[in-house]
C-alpha cells in the first residue's frame, strides 16, 4: 500500500498527451408527471442541465483531476459548442492549443435526458467522417513538438474520424522515437490499426469482439483473446476491463487477474475513460503496467459509483485504498460534499446534518450524533474551524485543533461526513447557513432547547423544503464544564 500511495502521488505534474475524439456531454435533468396527450411519450418538466467533456474530453478530465499535465489534439465544430468545449477544458487547466476548428462538421454532441436519474433518451449530434489530410497534417506536426516532453500518449478512439490509421500509426512511430508509452481507447475489430502501441484497454464485450472469441468469463478465456490479439497485431500489452471481475493484465509477464473492490454500480458511463486516464498517468512516473493497473482499477471502480461522467480525483483513490482501516468519515471540503450528497440523494438516502465545535468529545455528543443518525440514512457534520471556534468559545480554544477534532468525530460510526465551516474574523456570519444552502440537507438537527423563529439556519432548510429537527441535548455534559473540573485539584 505504502508503494502505491508514493506513486500515486508521483503522478503530479507529470506530462501526458491525449489525441482523439473531442466531444460534448450534455445531461438534461427534469421530472415526469404525465404523458404527453400527443404521443404516447412521457413529458420531461426540466429542472437543470450539466455539461461536461466527453470522448477524449474525458480522458483530459480525469488526467487533470489527477493533477498531471494534459495536452489535449482533436477537432471540433466552429460552433458555440466548440467554444463551450474549449471553455471547459481550459478551466481543467488543459492545454488545448491542439484542437483544431473544421466548419465541415459540427462539434460532437450527446445529450441525454434523465428522470430522476431515470435514462429516457439520448441524442447524437455529430459527422464522423475522417479529418482531411490538411487537418491530419496539422495534429501530427503538434504532436511530433510536443511529445518531446510528454511520458504517455492516450489514443481515445471513438470513431468520429479523428484517428485514421494513418495518424495513429505516425504517432505510434514518434511515440516509439522518443521511448515514450503509447495506450489506446480501441473502437472496432481491427486492432491492426494499433499495431506497435503498448497497450490497448478493451471491455470484455470489445475483447470478444476483437478476438473472435465469444463467452469471455474465466480468466483462462480472458488470456486466451488477449494473447491473440497481442500476436496477430503486434500489440505489447492488453487491459482488459471486466466490470465486476475487475481487470486482467496480459502481456506484461504472467497474466495477473485483478478483483475489483466491491462497491454498488451507479453509471458506468465514462469508466473507460478513467481507466486508461489512470494507466496513462501512472505509466507516466515510470512505473511498470501492473502497479498502473492496479491503480486504474481502484479509480475505476471509484468512477461507475458515481453519477455520470465525473472525473476520479488522486485524494479519492488515496481514500479507497485506506479503506481496509476502521472506519473514518469522509473529510471533505464544499465541492466534495456537494458531489458526495449528489450520490447519496441519486440513490434514495435522506441526509442530515448537524453543527458544533465538538472540541472534546463526550457521552453528550455521542449519544446526540447517535440520535440524530437513527433519523436518517447519512449523517454530516459540519465542524467549526479553528478561527471560528476562537471566536466563538475566546482565545485559549479550541483545546484540539480542526483536524485533531475532524479525526476523532469521523471515527464514529453515527458520522458519515465532516466538513468544516465559519467565520473568519469576528462580526462575520459564524452560523452554518451559507454551508446549508450549498448542500441543502434533507434534515437539519439542532441540539437544546430552541424554537424554530430563532434559527436563521431553520428558515433556510425550510425556504428548500427540508427538515428541522430540535433535539434534546443530555443535562450534565459540556466541554466548558470538563475543562473547568480540569482546573480543579482532585481531593
Amino acid at each position: 500500500m505504502q508503494e502505491l500511495t508514493k506513486t500515486i502521488n508521483a503522478m503530479k505534474g507529470v506530462s501526458v498527451l491525449v489525441v482523439g475524439d473531442l466531444m460534448l456531454d450534455r445531461f438534461v435533468y427534469g421530472d415526469v408527471d404525465r404523458i404527453s396527450p400527443e404521443s404516447p411519450v412521457p413529458v420531461l418538466s426540466i429542472t437543470h442541465e450539466d455539461e461536461m467533456l466527453g470522448g477524449a474530453g474525458n480522458v483530459v478530465s480525469n488526467l487533470c483531476a489527477l493533477g498531471v499535465k494534459s495536452a489535449v489534439f482533436a477537432v471540433v465544430g466552429n460552433d458555440a459548442n466548440a467554444e463551450r468545449v474549449l471553455e471547459i477544458a481550459r478551466s481543467y487547466g488543459a492545454d488545448t492549443n491542439g484542437i483544431i476548428k473544421d466548419a465541415s462538421r459540427p462539434t460532437t454532441l450527446k445529450t441525454r435526458y434523465l428522470a430522476r436519474h431515470q435514462h429516457l433518451l439520448r441524442s447524437d449530434s455529430e459527422k464522423t467522417f475522417v479529418c482531411d489530410a490538411a487537418i491530419e497534417k496539422k495534429i501530427a506536426d503538434g504532436v511530433a513538438k510536443a511529445i518531446k516532453s510528454a511520458k504517455a500518449v492516450v489514443l481515445s478512439d471513438y470513431g468520429k474520424g479523428v484517428l485514421s490509421q494513418s495518424l495513429i500509426l505516425q504517432i505510434i512511430k514518434l511515440a516509439g522515437e522518443q521511448k515514450v508509452p503509447v495506450l489506446v481507447d480501441p473502437k472496432g475489430n481491427d486492432y491492426l490499426r494499433y499495431k506497435g502501441a503498448d497497450v490497448v484497454t478493451p471491455n470484455r464485450k470489445e475483447l470478444a469482439e476483437a478476438s473472435g472469441f465469444a463467452n469471455l468469463k474465466e480468466d483462462a478465456d480472458i488470456v486466451t483473446a488477449a494473447e491473440k490479439i497481442i500476436q496477430s497485431c503486434d500489440i505489447k500489452c492488453v487491459v482488459a476491463t471486466r466490470s465486476e471481475d475487475g481487470m486482467s493484465v496480459i502481456g506484461a509477464g504472467a497474466p495477473q487477474h485483478l478483483k475489483t473492490q466491491v462497491r454498488e454500480v451507479f453509471d458506468v458511463s465514462g469508466a473507460g475513460d478513467t481507466v486508461i486516464a489512470t494507466l496513462a498517468a501512472v505509466l507516466a512516473t515510470g512505473a511498470d503496467i501492473v502497479t498502473a493497473a492496479k491503480i486504474a482499477n481502484i479509480a475505476g471502480g471509484i468512477a461507475v459509483s458515481k453519477v455520470g461522467t465525473t472525473p476520479v480525483r488522486t485524494e479519492e483513490i488515496l481514500e479507497s485504498l485506506a479503506e481496509s482501516s476502521p472506519h473514518l468519515a469522509l473529510v471533505a471540503d464544499d465541492a466534495k460534499a456537494i458531489e458526495q450528497l449528489r450520490k447519496w440523494h441519486a440513490k434514495g438516502l435522506k441526509v442530515g446534518l448537524t453543527n458544533g465545535c465538538f472540541d472534546i468529545l463526550h457521552k453528550g455528543h455521542v449519544t446526540y450524533l447517535a440520535q440524530a443518525r437513527g433519523e436518517c440514512d447519512r449523517l454530516i457534520v459540519a465542524l467549526n474551524h479553528d478561527t471560528s471556534v476562537k471566536i466563538l468559545k475566546g482565545p485559549s480554544r479550541p483545546v484540539n485543533d480542526q483536524d485533531a477534532r475532524a479525526a476523532v468525530i469521523g471515527a464514529l460510526s453515527s458520522v458519515d461526513m465532516v466538513v468544516f465551516f465559519g467565520a473568519e474574523k469576528a462580526g462575520a456570519d459564524n452560523t452554518p447557513c451559507a454551508l446549508i444552502e450549498k448542500l441543502k440537507p434533507d434534515i437539519y438537527f439542532k441540539g437544546g432547547d430552541y424554537k424554530l423563529s430563532d434559527l436563521a439556519e431553520a428558515k433556510i432548510v425550510q425556504a428548500y423544503g427540508g427538515e428541522v429537527a430540535i433535539m434534546g441535548l443530555q443535562e450534565g455534559y459540556s466541554t466548558s464544564a470538563i475543562i473547568e473540573k480540569s482546573k480543579t485539584p482532585s481531593r
